[in-house]
């Protein structure tokens, strides 16, 4: 790949990439601020979750709601997320509406407007969020499930992003403009430009927009960054009764962090094994002994230490969870000693190469792999990149990944029983 990349920093301190693209039809603007959920203190979980909805609550010159219908009357759109090791803000609008969006940007980020109100309004919201994701739909505590289980009490990534309805019922008025000063400021801020524009213009433009907000007066925020956490030891195990349509079994392994050298050959193997139509449990499992309706592999990479890898299935009537775990393991142990074959690794790699190929068509998710491997990995350039890193993975480095993240012993389990199989 060759998108151009081109980057400078303000005097503020905000990091600003350019990609130029002339054929692009609109321009993409993609702000990550580096604060997520693994950032908050204790009492103050949902922090980072709440500011994805407050920084539309209107600014010293706008009006709540009115960032999003102002890109939407020019036929753009916006939108926010948060994750546990930053959050985002991202517009994509047509070119003459670029300094718009950019001005907006400048003004949540310089006079966001937090009264009791606009709190009161978006904890409201953050807990109808709450209830129609997390607590009233099948599985709908997975996540929490399953972070508790792979990591220990007071580690960064040991609850969701959703965070605590406690806490945010406690929140005060000063303790959420604390966490607005600590963590939203220029250093913070990686601002990604993608399209038509110029690379100049989109640093003038940065420039004149942003490069004039000073830093709050009030020491900025300092990452967690824990060590990597050993694999799991004695089998772990949580098992828990819901009302789910079918049951289900999660096998869970400590994986390494974003951005290691064994990222593509670990992703290639969970494709392997799980994967697709092709892939070996849906053969063995779906396909040959209908003992499950459904497998699927899962790679949640994070930035701080430790990563999560993980295989599920769900059992077809007459079959046990013990029985699809026990396949799992087995094919699991079978790929680390013996590794793929050729046309399967050229199979997950095409499926690999699609899927990139789909991501970098649009400027909208481009910008944010960009981001993504500026902020995170400090390495915009690893968009290019992607594609020669995954091809370069052999199928005795499938293997290896599989034998060392993947070792059966080192696996952690999570199992949802049907309340009315119990």
């Amino acid at each position: 790949m060759h998108y151009p990349i081109a980057q400078r920093r303000l005097d503020n301190g905000v990091r600003v990439l350019s990609s130029h693209d002339p054929a692009a039809p609109g321009v993409a603007i993609n702000l990550w601020y580096r604060v997520g959920s693994a950032d908050e203190a204790p009492g103050s979980s949902g922090f980072a979750h709440l500011f994805e909805h407050l920084m539309f609550a209107g600014s010293a010159q706008v009006e709540p709601s009115e960032h999003i219908a102002l890109m939407q009357s020019v036929g753009g759109q916006a939108n926010a997320t948060t994750s546990f090791d930053r959050t985002n803000y991202f517009e994509t609008v047509p070119v003459h509406a670029a300094e718009l969006a950019l001005w907006l940007e400048s003004e949540r980020l310089s006079s966001l407007r937090i009264d009791q109100t606009s709190l009161d309004t978006q904890r409201e919201v953050v807990k109808e969020e709450k209830r129609q994701r997390y607590d009233n739909v099948p599985y709908g505590d997975q996540l929490e499930l399953l972070l508790a289980l792979n990591f220990p009490d007071g580690h960064p990534y040991a609850t969701p992003t959703i965070g605590s309805m406690d806490d945010l019922n406690a929140a005060s008025l000063d303790q959420v403009g604390a966490f607005h000063a600590t963590w939203y400021r220029p250093e913070t801020l990686s601002l990604v430009v993608c399209g038509p524009l110029p690379d100049d213009e989109v640093f003038r433009l940065a420039d004149r927009y942003l490069g004039h907000i000073a830093a709050p007066a009030v020491p900025s925020g300092r990452s967690v960054r824990p060590d990597p956490l050993p694999p799991h030891i004695g089998l772990p195990r949580t098992t828990v009764v819901r009302h789910v349509p079918t049951p289900a079994v999660h096998l869970c392994w400590r994986t390494p962090q974003l951005g290691d050298d064994s990222e593509e050959a670990l992703g290639q193997a969970l494709d392997v094994l799980a994967s697709g139509q092709s892939s070996r449990l849906h053969r063995r499992l779906v396909r040959e002994t209908e003992a499950a309706e459904a497998v699927g592999a899962s790679q949640f990479g994070l930035a701080r230490g430790t990563s999560l890898s993980m295989l599920v299935a769900r059992p077809r009537q007459g079959h046990a969870l013990d029985e699809l775990e026990a396949a799992v393991v087995d094919e699991v142990e079978r790929l680390a000693d013996q590794g793929p074959t050729q046309a399967e690794l050229d199979r997950v790699q095409a499926g690999t190469e699609r899927e990139w190929f789909a991501e970098l068509a649009t400027v909208d998710t481009r910008a944010d792999d960009l981001n993504e491997c500026a902020t995170l990995l400090d390495d915009p350039d690893l968009v290019n990149r992607r594609l020669r890193r995954m091809r370069a993975v052999t199928p005795e480095a499938v293997a290896r990944a599989a034998a060392v993240w993947l070792a059966p012993d080192a696996r952690a389990v999570l199992d949802y029983v049907a309340e009315d199989a119990r």
